[in-house]
């Protein structure tokens, strides 16, 4: 009877053990095998897999066995890359009589993200201090999409144009107070933007980017005549702070980069030379291919590519941020330096550290993407056309982990009829 029992219990050991091997040895949830992984933060740039386990990456190597898990992706002939940061949105969207601030202008994140392979975003001061809240509590919380902020220097942030000039509403210690005392991991920077006059409104976001140590980006459009921007970069803005809309040509309301005969202007360099960031920042009336095509010939570069993603800009000449970095790759711009502008790049600006790549550790935000290469055009904000012959197009998207977008099916069986 013993030697019976010692038999059964040998067998129920043996059978565990065999179980917890099993188990064990499909210890990831999803791996991403055999694509050309771009992780800039890391310096790779090669055929690599990631694996990933609970949300997170949990190895990224050559030749990871497939049997360990539960769900493989084929990502030959596709590039695996941290999932990008579009640095430059709105998405304090809602149903006031408004321009941006809870406005039919703004968009829901979650529909405009994931199909471009975009995991994080940066809303550029849809809100000032006074709205904020109402749009944490109704877009932010809400959204799949991991959603940041630049506040507004204006306390009611873009309700319109004229709410926007108003100089009593621009607080400096109360907009860095919502950001050092309230928000400090969502709040990553300050908006100056649409103001008509001189220098106030900037010199305002900057003595509130000083107070809570974070950047400010300006929209320095709309002056008549123009402002100037050496002064600008060099006399009102500090190393750090972010310039953007810098391909827009609209030279009677704001100074372009590149001169009417073609040429960047010698201070820009000097500029980007003393640290001010160069936002490309899309959007519907500011990316024009006469001054993106010459300023590129000539080596002066973005540090962030963005979308300024809104309802006027999403049907018309920008599309998305696929079809942004698409742009500058036919520029002349290469895959992984396209990709850095909208991972790593923009991840030091903001200082989350934390994102824009694919580190052991690190919440699993991946995009895969297609290379496409065909005959293709885009367009810029006036209605002119430059050809290209490659298209990024994003396959898959995953987000801490889950699959968000998936265009062809990558991650899904074959159907069965039977």
């Amino acid at each position: 009877m013993l030697y019976r029992k010692s038999i059964l219990y040998g067998i129920s050991t043996g059978l565990l053990v065999l179980l917890s091997l099993a188990l064990h040895a499909q210890d990831l949830d999803l791996l991403v095998k055999g694509g050309h992984v771009i992780d800039p933060k890391n310096k790779i740039d090669a055929r690599m897999d990631v694996a990933i386990a609970n949300g997170k990456i949990v190895e990224v190597a050559a030749d990871i066995p497939a049997k360990r898990a539960k769900k493989v992706i084929d990502a030959t002939g596709l590039f695996v890359t941290p999932g990008l940061i579009d640095m430059h949105v709105h998405v304090y969207m809602g149903n006031d009589d408004a321009y941006i601030a809870n406005g039919p202008t703004s968009v829901a994140p979650d529909g405009f993200t994931f199909r471009a392979g975009v995991t994080t975003v940066v809303d550029a001061g849809s809100s000032g201090w006074r709205n904020f809240r109402q749009f944490k509590t109704q877009t932010i919380d809400k959204a799949q999409t991991r959603v940041l902020a630049f506040l507004n220097i204006v306390g009611t942030g873009m309700v319109g144009r004229l709410e926007e000039q108003d100089v009593n509403d621009m607080n400096p210690v109360m907009t860095a107070n919502m950001i050092r005392q309230l928000f400090p991991q969502t709040i990553v920077g300050i908006k100056s933007a649409h103001y008509w006059g001189d220098f106030t409104q900037v010199d305002k976001a900057v003595e509130a980017g000083k107070l809570a140590n974070v950047p400010v980006m300006v929209d320095f459009g709309e002056h008549d005549p123009p402002n100037s921007i050496e002064a600008l970069f060099m006399k009102h803005l500090r190393p750090g702070d972010i310039f953007t809309h810098t391909y827009s040509y609209g030279p009677d309301k704001r100074e372009t980069v590149v001169d009417e005969q073609g040429k960047v202007k010698p201070f820009v360099f000097e500029a980007q030379k003393r640290g001010i960031l160069f936002d490309v920042g899309h959007g519907g009336g500011a990316f024009s291919w006469r001054q993106a095509v010459p300023a590129m010939q000539q080596g002066f570069k973005p540090d962030i590519i963005s979308t300024d993603l809104h309802t006027q800009s999403m049907n018309g000449g920008m599309k998305d941020l696929a079809n942004v970095l698409s742009k500058f790759i036919n520029m002349g711009m290469s895959v992984q330096d396209a990709i850095f502008r909208a991972t790593w790049s923009p991840a030091n600006v903001i200082n989350r550290k934390d994102l824009g790549h694919l580190s052991v550790g690190s919440d699993a935000d991946i995009a895969i993407f297609a290379l496409r290469k065909g005959d293709f055009g885009f367009m810029d904000v006036r209605g002119t056309k430059l050809k290209g012959t490659q298209k990024l197009e994003a396959e898959l998207t995953i987000r801490a982990g889950k699959i968000m977008w998936d265009l062809n099916g990558l991650s899904a069986p074959v159907w069965d009829a039977k």
